[in-house]
């Protein structure tokens, strides 16, 4: 939902147009990995999912309402849900993804679930853009000490989704002929 910014300016950017935003766009990047029906949650911003409004009104005022407005544009998606215990039901098989309200929120978890395998996905462009969850390791580089694990997750993910893609085209080409 936000990324590399200061947690104090993450509350400006909770709004229910980019959460949609984000909602449609980790749906789409799923269906682009092959899962025909993927299954994305939607985490709370605040501690306890906002305990029905006594710590924080975003899940009542701006996140719920987003959820609901996917749902009725067509992408089935659940929350919110605290963010303590969202990433265990990914981590079960509930989820195959979380909408996060900030950074942090989803990368540590990501990193606890799987450090050496995670890819970082960058939906919405116009070619398929993966990395390591981890990053770059510029701290070990050049030491043959680098777990690759992640890296070949990440080019393997690239070739399924581009593939995905190009199979897309073609059959948009296919019916334009028609």
């Amino acid at each position: 939902m936000s990324s590399h910014i200061p947690l104090k300016d993450v509350k400006e950017l909770v709004t229910q147009p980019r959460i949609v935003e984000a909602g449609k766009l980790i749906y789409q990047s799923l269906q682009k990995t092959g899962i025909e029906r993927p299954k994305v949650a939607v985490a709370a911003l605040n501690p306890h999912g906002g305990d029905g409004g006594v710590c924080g009104r975003e899940e009542i005022d701006i996140i719920k309402p987003a959820v609901d407005e996917l749902n009725e544009r067509g992408y089935p998606v659940a929350g919110p849900f605290p963010a303590d215990t969202v990433f265990l039901k990914v981590r079960d098989g509930e989820f195959d993804a979380v909408v996060t309200m900030y950074h942090d929120q989803g990368q540590i978890a990501i990193k606890l679930l799987g450090f050496e395998k995670g890819v970082t996905v960058q939906g919405g462009l116009p070619v398929v853009i993966t990395t390591p969850a981890h990053g770059t390791a510029f701290d070990i580089a050049g030491q043959n000490k680098a777990n690759v694990n992640a890296t070949l997750n990440a080019y393997n993910l690239a070739c399924v989704m581009g593939t995905s893609e190009f199979r897309a085209r073609e059959a948009r080409v296919k019916e334009l002929e028609s």
